[in-house]
């Protein structure tokens, strides 16, 4: 039988996305992003005679207006076309573009959370945070959730140009403003062509982000308390570019940052991403680096493939790349078998049996042979190989999974199978072996081997074997904080000299706003109904730092999106490798700490040129550098410092180096005073032995806010038979610490 659970497993194996291809269209042609940097001077007419132009040079004059799909003009210069492989690649070879790419489509990877961080109610607030605009990357919203009324808010601030798109929707002076984008108009039956959500997700990252405060919020009264966001007076502005395929197209969310530019959002949070081997053959890129051009600062996810080395997507040095962490709950379910054995696994599983037993079955003895399979598959209970007529009425073991990330897959496949509750094993015991949680579908608990094993012996030595399985109980998370499984490492697979993920924030079990009309596992057969709902992935942890930034914005609302990354990053609360043993390669700087960070000290600025000097130190022409940035921008003559790329102002250091050879490396940063007018900044330095750090000068006086002072890392030494060296420096005058990691570590 085939089912429709294809769904829920897309938010699965991600609540981030992941890339798959556009099916050919007609004639070979499929769809195409031609990217041309900078947006030329002139109307949005000529623009649009430009691209068409352009398209007629390769396509031919009678074929270019059926292959046009779509001119990016606001903010971004570039179109969308039907293009066959053929013609894609002479496109690449015109005279002003960038890049041509596929238009590739992906799947998508909180009453405790900012309490937990330190960050609460009480927290001091700036007077200009509802002047604060939050653009939401998502699958929309729903607007008539309690988190998104708008009583006691003014109109929508002056530099609000966006618009609503009425359509089945209502803005009001909270979300004042929502679009949706789908260029193909391949809408499907299960789509509401509007920017409300049914999925859920969009209407739970919005809400962590900025949802206003919403008391006795709960999951059918799990994880009970108030619900916020981080800035729960800020502004919401929708762009819906994810739909119920389970996908969100390329061609779509550059259309989305071309308006979100231009509308005058502050901040943007896209839970979306995807590994990519070109900065400009990335969407996500691509518009982060034309908004960052116009002040905005675009917080994105790491992604939910760990805990796997190089794994982590969105690595541009220009955004700001979000880990997930635990927070210090989790919930946990008991399996009572008929012998009287009790076994405790883990799950937000809703449904009480109140002690009723059903009889159990191991999947590996049901195999659905009619279709196929074998109980090589049945016991690990994938899709459609159980057998209905084995399963239906009875809770079902499945064996242990080959990856976190499907860790509740067993529990659809059961629930379509009709079997009454699923027990699935093979959890370590371990800090960081973390399933990217949902309420399960059904009742179910997840159980170490150890425990399962007993299980499975216990269905092998009775007749009639049974079991039950509780509802859940919340609990205490003892060695919380720590970067949960599935959270996304580095290092960063692209360039190994910046820092990824950036920072870490709560993405675990978070407790949020969620549609009525959305089934709260993802599952379509599951009729639940919850106005709050509790998920986990990098795509919770993404819009914590969201939250953040516009928080930092708030009181600091001239600072340059690379000035408040810097003082989320120096900030952040400092975390524990020896539960990560991956260290900043789990949780980049740290976990963040808002409340602080907005009163950093001194931060690390970045400013267009420095990004445009990194690009040509990457091996990007000073043609195509001139596309990008307009104007008379081109690659400097200066070099890199000892034969490395250009020094990048980011507020970390990492250095990839060759095992047992002496290091010797020099790294230049500037900082910024925006703490007290007068201030002496004294280094500190923390190493591990063999590893010689010296600082120089080693002591900053600043005599004005605004003063910029430089300073050289010199670090020595070698690492022998270790992957990874960590140290860090801070910066402190008696009241600022501005911290930053410092990384060596040898290539894979």
């Amino acid at each position: 039988m085939a089912i429709t659970w294809f769904l829920f497993l897309s938010f699965v194996t991600s609540t981030l996305l992941i890339t798959s291809h556009h099916s050919a269209a007609e004639d070979d042609r499929k769809v195409y992003i031609v990217y041309m940097g900078d947006t030329p001077k002139g109307d949005d007419v000529s623009v649009s005679s430009l691209h068409k132009n352009i398209l007629q040079q390769v396509v031919g004059s009678d074929m270019a207006p059926r292959c046009l799909v779509h001119s990016y003009k606001r903010s971004i210069n570039g179109f969308v076309a039907r293009l066959t492989e053929e013609e894609a690649q002479e496109m690449a070879g015109v005279d002003g573009v960038v890049s041509v790419f596929q238009n590739q489509k992906h799947k998508m990877h909180t009453t405790r959370s900012w309490d937990f961080i330190g960050f609460s109610q009480k927290a001091k607030r700036s007077r200009v945070e509802s002047d604060i605009i939050i653009g939401i990357f998502d699958y929309g919203i729903w607007p008539e959730s309690d988190s998104f009324d708008d009583k006691g808010f003014g109109p929508p601030p002056a530099k609000w140009k966006g618009t609503c798109h009425a359509s089945n929707f209502t803005c009001n002076n909270k979300i004042i403003g929502a679009k949706y984008y789908r260029l193909d108009d391949n809408f499907s039956s299960n789509d509401i062509i509007s920017p409300r959500d049914t999925n859920g997700h969009g209407t739970h990252t919005a809400s962590i982000a900025a949802g206003g405060v919403v008391h006795k919020a709960s999951l059918f009264g799990f994880a009970s308390g108030t619900a916020r966001g981080g800035v729960p007076s800020a502004r919401l502005a929708v762009y819906k570019v994810c739909w119920m395929d389970g996908t969100c197209h390329d061609a779509d969310v550059l259309a989305a940052f071309d308006d979100a530019i231009a509308d005058g959002v502050d901040i943007l949070s896209l839970s979306i991403g995807y590994p990519a081997d070109d900065y400009f053959r990335n969407s996500i890129a691509i518009g982060a680096f034309h908004a960052v051009r116009k002040g905005i600062l675009t917080s994105v996810a790491a992604g939910n493939a760990g805990p796997y080395l190089e794994t982590v997507v969105n690595f541009a040095p220009w955004t700001l790349s979000v880990a997930a962490s635990t927070i210090d709950r989790e919930f946990s379910s008991k399996v009572q078998l008929g012998s009287g054995q009790i076994y405790e696994g883990i799950s937000v599983n809703t449904f009480d049996l109140k002690n009723g037993t059903f009889p159990i079955i191991f999947g590996g003895d049901a195999p659905n042979r009619t279709a196929g399979f074998q109980g090589s598959s049945s016991r690990r209970c994938l899709p459609d190989s159980l057998d209905t007529s084995l399963v239906k009425g009875k809770i079902v073991l499945c064996d242990g999974i080959a990856n976190v990330r499907e860790s509740l897959t067993p529990a659809a496949v059961a629930l379509y199978a009709g079997a009454a509750g699923v027990i699935l094993q093979g959890r370590r015991r371990v800090a960081g072996d973390d399933i990217p949680d949902v309420p399960w579908p059904l009742p179910s608990s997840y159980l170490s081997m150890e425990d399962g094993s007993k299980v499975y012996a216990y269905i092998n030595s009775t007749r009639n074997p049974i079991a039950s399985i509780s509802r859940s109980e919340q609990r205490t998370k003892r060695l919380a904080p720590y970067v949960a499984g599935f959270s996304s490492r580095g290092p960063n697979p692209f360039n190994p000299n910046i820092l990824k993920p950036d920072l870490t924030a709560p993405g675990s079990e978070t407790l949020s706003a969620w549609p009525p009309t959305a089934p709260v596992s993802f599952v379509q057969r599951d009729d639940r109904v919850a106005a709050y709902n509790i998920i986990s992935g990098t795509s919770m942890s993404c819009p914590h730092a969201s939250g953040a930034a516009a928080y930092v914005k708030s009181f600091n609302p001239t600072w340059s999106p690379a000035a408040i990354k810097s003082a989320l990053m120096t900030t952040a609360t400092t975390m524990s490798p020896d539960l990560n043993p991956e260290a900043e390669f789990a949780y980049g700087a740290g976990q963040i700490n808002p409340a602080r960070a907005a009163y950093p000290g001194l931060v690390y600025d970045v400013d267009e040129i420095e990004y445009l000097y990194f690009l040509c130190e990457q091996g990007y022409s000073n043609k195509i550098v001139k596309i990008i940035a307009g104007g008379n921008s081109s690659c400097p003559t200066k070099k890199g410092i000892d034969g490395t790329a250009y020094d990048l102002n980011y507020p970390a250091f990492v250095l990839s180096a060759s095992p047992s050879e002496s290091i010797n490396h020099i790294f230049h940063r500037t900082v910024t005073n925006v703490g007290s007018p007068t201030s002496t900044y004294k280094a500190k330095v923390i190493a591990p032995k063999g590893l010689k750090i010296t600082v120089d000068p080693s002591v900053l006086t600043f005599k004005s806010l605004g003063e910029k002072l430089s300073y050289a890392v010199t670090v020595q030494g070698i690492i022998d038979h270790k992957f990874m060296i960590s140290a860090s420096l801070v910066w402190d005058d008696g009241t600022f610490q501005v911290r930053s990691p410092i990384v060596v570590y040898v290539p894979s």
